[in-house]
């Protein structure tokens, strides 16, 4: 069933399931192009939430519904000139070894542990959103000591990825604009650029392992590539500050909710 195995098959097929793909799209795509991520920290959650996803599968939906979704992302903020193409290629690089390690670990990754690796991973988020100080003036240089940085950056990414769902952009974008110096614009356009093989490599080392629900995937993918420019041109206009702190407490709750659902897991 569309690379789901025996233990996902009781996964509802009705109306409601498709209305809350498409909503989850729409969301994930709006945030997307607004802060340069792919929009796991929204599908992952939700899937388990709305539609008892489990969180295997859900990582790796949302992992698969991230191709398109940043491909648009990355259209939208290249044509303002926003996006550092050889670091993004960089990042990469790295990514995709750390994603085929990060997917090699997802089956054998207890569902508690893996919901705790994504409160833990959120809680992080939140911090650095509050500690980044964004800046629409500062460029990126590359050197050797960077570069160097930015291949770790990427297998790190890479590996987070593989295990919890998202295309690390809510990694690369603050590490950018702290570790290195860039703008927020910028880190969000080559974040989502780096994000594309990412997302691709975890994603067929996902479906081998039959952790992709490829319906759920296209309906979320293509709903959110509808919203994705509207949120990359809404970035301009926010202020970048503000805009951290609303996603900073909308991460808070999905935190609170995914730390409840584990706490109550591991008390059965």
């Amino acid at each position: 069933m569309n690379c789901v195995n025996a233990e996902h098959q009781a996964i509802s097929r009705g109306p409601r399931a498709y209305l809350s793909f498409v909503v989850i799209g729409l969301i994930a795509g709006l945030l997307s192009g607004l802060f340069g991520v792919g929009g796991g920290t929204v599908i992952v959650p939700l899937l388990v939430l709305l539609l008892s996803f489990d969180q295997r599968l859900s990582a790796g939906t949302s992992l698969a519904a991230i191709v398109p979704t940043a491909s648009v992302g990355v259209i939208s903020y290249a044509l303002s000139g926003a996006v550092a193409w050889i670091p993004a290629l960089i990042l990469a690089a790295g990514a995709v070894v750390g994603a085929q390690i990060g997917s090699r670990l997802l089956p054998r990754v207890s569902q508690t542990a893996l919901r705790w690796g994504f409160v833990a991973f959120l809680v992080v988020v939140i911090v650095s959103l509050f500690l980044v100080i964004p800046s629409r003036a500062a460029e990126f240089e590359l050197g050797w000591l960077n570069g160097i940085a930015l291949v770790g950056v990427g297998v790190v990414t890479g590996i987070i990825a593989g295990l919890i769902g998202v295309g690390g952009g809510v990694v690369v974008v603050p590490v950018l604009m702290l570790g290195f110096g860039t703008s927020d614009l910028v880190a969000k356009g080559t974040s989502l650029l780096m994000m594309i093989p990412t997302a691709v490599s975890g994603t067929i080392g996902n479906l081998r392992h039959h952790n992709v629900d490829l319906v759920a995937a296209g309906v979320i993918g293509v709903s959110a590539c509808t919203t994705t420019a509207l949120g990359a041109w809404l970035a301009t206009l926010i202020d970048p500050l503000t805009g951290n702190i609303l996603f900073a407490l909308y991460l808070v709750f999905i935190a609170v909710q995914m730390a409840l659902k584990a706490w109550r897991a591991r008390r059965r």
